[in-house]
């Protein structure tokens, strides 16, 4: 499982904007505790439930591109905080079972509210509440509301005064 020692700050990351803004939440609190990061990713090989896993065709290729994505967050973040130690583990696991793991030698969990499961509005933050049940170290959940989402920031196109939009084909 995760190698996180005593005092490591353990965050969860799966690639969507609240988990880089839950890492640097963790590289920010690590830059003052003096602690080390460890970014923490878990993936599994599941064919049926994951498009993805079945468009790869092998379990090596899915921990391919896991590890690709959870690097790019960590080369991120570290480039804001280059002194801050910062350690990437990829974790063959479901994300509650290696998170809770690794909360079991770390300081504290840092984690984004919700991930990018498409039944978001359904489960929203199914791994954080299953974490801040049974974590066996403080866990720290970032909100989804304060990250912006592209869409908002940008003001909204005005369409022409008369356009004119068929209806549905029968």
């Amino acid at each position: 499982m995760t190698t996180a020692n005593q005092g490591d700050i353990v965050v969860g990351v799966d690639h969507s904007a609240v988990s880089v803004a839950a890492m640097r939440w963790a590289v920010s609190a690590a830059a003052v505790s003096g602690r080390q990061v460890v970014a923490l990713r878990a993936w599994s090989f599941e064919p049926v439930a994951d498009l993805g896993a079945a468009v790869a065709g092998s379990p090596e290729t899915v921990a391919d591109r896991e590890r690709r994505q959870l690097d790019e967050v960590v080369d991120q973040v570290r480039t804001e905080h280059p002194g801050v130690a910062v350690r990437a583990e990829l974790v063959e696991h479901s994300a509650t079972v290696a998170l809770e793991e690794a909360s079991k030698t770390a300081a504290m969990l840092v984690l984004g509210s919700h991930g990018r499961g498409r039944l978001l509005k359904l489960l929203v933050g199914s791994v954080a509440e299953h974490c801040l049940r049974e974590a066996s170290c403080p866990v720290v959940v970032i909100p989804a509301r304060t990250v912006p989402e592209p869409e908002k920031d940008a003001a909204p196109e005005q369409e022409p005064v008369g356009t004119y939009y068929p209806g549905p084909l029968l």
